[in-house]
């Protein structure tokens, strides 16, 4: 069977909700990150696909933004792109479903990874039922349902992702206090980490009528965080719940790609790999525990490879909530001390569509910088309940 290698990795800063980044369109700020690619010893008429992931595509995005960054980062036109859409694991569905192609031998070099800009998500207005109806209504596109089906709320509720994190609290019992150290946590390595975090980030131009902005750094860390400031947050979900704003992620504006090529490719062209990808999964639970999504991707997959969670030697799990994470460790008896080593997106940022192709490019950072860390595991829990897991393998 053919394998699949990660040659470069690279992402925008990720920016805070109506921050620096809130200035630029989505589809110019990932075709930024996309001319990166171009640095690369290779025609850019060789790429057989663009794979983009993005969550909302209610805006600036709604047009195919795989093909549209493309086009504007100055691609041939003769390379394709398409955007998937596994909400909150859309880049790293597309990091997978390149392996994927690549593995199967449709395709030799996939540009693959995901873009979000959460500040610029539109308001949209529902539609007219009869030419005389006044009952539209208004829904932000930010984050979450819109448009609800009334026939899925007889399955089961249509809770915030928030309240999702209070019913997997609820299951796990983690205490409030836990939340929050790990929460804070999260900064500490991020701000720690800063000298390294560097070099996976791409900068990014914003032209003004004055000057070019030149933004490079992400948003998110607060060096003035504290144990004694988190506690004193008020639940933001349930009136006596334990998710805070300061134990969540953040909503947050970012792009990132990564290229995938065989290995036909990487020895044609002289290049050489920062991992091989050995195998993926997704799988599907109830709706209203999603964030234990990663629990079932990461089982299957482990099943599949015929290892042990813990065999891994580095881990990147998305920070969508404290509980969430911590509730996956437990269940997974995967050890904290080895997960997230940069901290994650409670410090870093959730920008929707570009959050996993982020776990997978700090991953193979942090591969290059410790070659002992000879296997590594991404993971994520996805919204309307389901997870995602990619295994990596360390080439340096």
């Amino acid at each position: 069977m053919k394998t699949s290698y990660i040659i470069w990795a690279k992402r925008s800063p990720f920016g805070n909700f109506a921050g620096s980044l809130s200035k630029i369109r989505v589809d110019d700020l990932l075709a930024q990150v996309l001319r990166g690619v171009k640095s690369l010893s290779f025609s850019p008429t060789e790429i057989d696909d663009v794979l983009i992931g993005c969550a909302n595509q209610a805006g600036e995005d709604n047009r195919n933004l795989a093909r549209m960054s493309s086009l504007l980062a100055g691609f041939p036109q003769s390379v394709p792109g398409s955007t998937i859409n596994r909400l909150c694991g859309s880049s790293l569905d597309a990091i997978m479903l390149a392996h994927g192609k690549i593995v199967a031998g449709l395709s030799d070099c996939i540009v693959a990874g995901g873009a979000e800009s959460m500040s610029r998500a539109p308001y949209v207005l529902s539609k007219a039922e009869t030419s005389l109806d006044r009952s539209q209504k208004m829904f932000d596109t930010t984050l979450g349902w819109r448009f609800p089906n009334p026939e899925m709320e007889k399955l089961f509720p249509l809770l915030t992702m928030g309240e999702t994190a209070e019913e997997v609290q609820k299951l796990s019992g983690i205490s409030r206090l836990e939340q929050d150290s790990f929460a804070l946590s999260s900064h500490h390595k991020a701000i720690q980490a800063e000298a390294y975090i560097k070099e996976e980030i791409l900068p990014i131009t914003i032209k003004t009528k004055k000057t070019d902005l030149i933004i490079d750094k992400d948003e998110g860390q607060r060096i003035d965080s504290s144990l004694d400031k988190l506690s004193q947050l008020k639940p933001a979900f349930k009136k006596d719940g334990t998710v805070t704003a300061g134990n969540s992620s953040t909503l947050n504006d970012g792009a990132c790609v990564v290229v995938i090529c065989s290995e036909e490719f990487l020895k044609r062209h002289k290049l050489k790999p920062m991992a091989r990808i050995i195998d993926g999964a997704v799988a599907g639970l109830n709706p209203s525990i999603m964030g234990l999504g990663p629990v079932e991707s990461t089982k299957k997959l482990c099943a599949r490879q015929k290892m042990k969670p813990h065999e891994f030697d580095v881990f990147e799990f998305n920070e969508a909530f404290a509980v969430q994470v911590l509730s996956c460790l437990r269940e997974l008896e995967i050890d904290p001390m080895h997960v997230n080593l940069w901290g994650g997106a409670i410090a870093l940022g959730h920008p929707l569509g570009a959050s996993g192709a982020r776990l997978v490019t700090t991953m193979v950072h942090q591969m290059k910088e410790n070659p002992r860390l000879k296997k590594g595991l991404a993971s994520m829990c996805i919204g309307v309940g389901q997870g995602i897991s990619l295994a990596l393998e360390n080439c340096h």
